[in-house]
């Protein structure tokens, strides 16, 4: 079956999808996107991405193409028109299209688009077993690194030296040799005490909606929680380290730049926390591995 997308109002073969050649988010990444999880045909936590994506459209002054309960009905009409069970739905709003100037037009009609596609994510139980190992590469993102901006070149050059170096993902690594966060993931240690530490909330994250439901997760089977920063040495001490997205509900890192982490498995408390996520996976969707 060919992918329908959602544009501007209409569904069209995905072949057929586009936007105007001075669309904003084409010309200067004036936008700001949304990726959400499908499973058993129900999106995960679709709240907690809907208001996200609504703030992110506020701090850049874009008018919201339409209200939330709107946008809820035509991401489901895109996922039906799909036929998506397993999948990701893609959600992405622009300024619009203007006459190339770099100050905001006066009166751009936002663009809305969706495309959705199926994904297995059973693969991410198998990849829990073995765990992943990540590379560093130094923090050079803006300073609002919480507004879910689609203006991601320096994530994908991380990826691609992830990709390069066979590893999985990639923590930025600010200039006092604190890790901020992954190129696509929220990063996590486990200290020695069974503490689970991430980053602090603030403009220097995105804050991961997985990221959230972990954290209230964690707090709820007592397991303690510190919103801190923690440098790659502090990582490479650790008994465990951990990512957390919406495509990668909860993965051990057991190795950082070639070393290491804890014991070089995956470790106790993130198989816990794993165990956790899909629980709440079924609660809110159905979906057994």
């Amino acid at each position: 079956m060919s992918r329908i997308a959602y544009v501007n109002g209409r569904l069209v073969p995905i072949a057929d999808a586009t936007v105007h050649i001075e669309d904003r988010g084409f010309q200067f990444a004036d936008g700001v996107y949304e990726v959400v999880a499908v499973l058993n045909g129900a999106m995960l936590d679709w709240p907690q991405h809907a208001a996200r994506f609504g703030r992110s459209l506020r701090e850049l002054s874009i008018t919201a193409p339409m209200s939330e309960a709107a946008l809820s009905i035509v991401a489901r009409r895109v996922l039906a028109a799909n036929r998506i069970r397993d999948g990701l739905l893609y959600v992405q709003a622009t300024r619009g299209a203007a006459r190339r100037d770099h100050p905001f037009p006066a009166h751009a009609v936002p663009t809305l688009v969706m495309t959705a596609r199926p994904f297995d994510f059973r693969v991410r139980t198998a990849q829990q077993k073995t765990g992943i190992s990540i590379v560093t590469q130094p923090e050079n993102r803006w300073q609002r690194r919480d507004i879910k901006s689609i203006a991601l070149l320096p994530n994908v050059l991380a990826k691609q030296s992830a990709r390069n170096a066979r590893a999985f993902e990639a923590w930025f690594v600010n200039p006092d040799g604190t890790v901020s966060e992954g190129a696509s993931t929220n990063a996590w240690i486990v200290r020695k005490d069974g503490t689970i530490v991430t980053h602090p909330a603030s403009e220097s994250i995105l804050h991961g909606v997985m990221r959230g439901t972990l954290l209230a997760l964690a707090r709820e089977h007592q397991i303690r929680v510190e919103e801190a920063p923690f440098t790659v040495a502090d990582a490479l001490d650790a008994a465990e380290a951990f990512i957390t997205s919406t495509s990668v509900p909860c993965l051990p890192v057991i190795s950082i730049d070639g070393n290491p982490v804890g014991s070089g498995v995956p470790g106790p408390v993130t198989a816990r926390l794993a165990e956790a996520l899909w629980a709440e996976v079924e609660r809110q969707t159905g979906w057994r591995r």
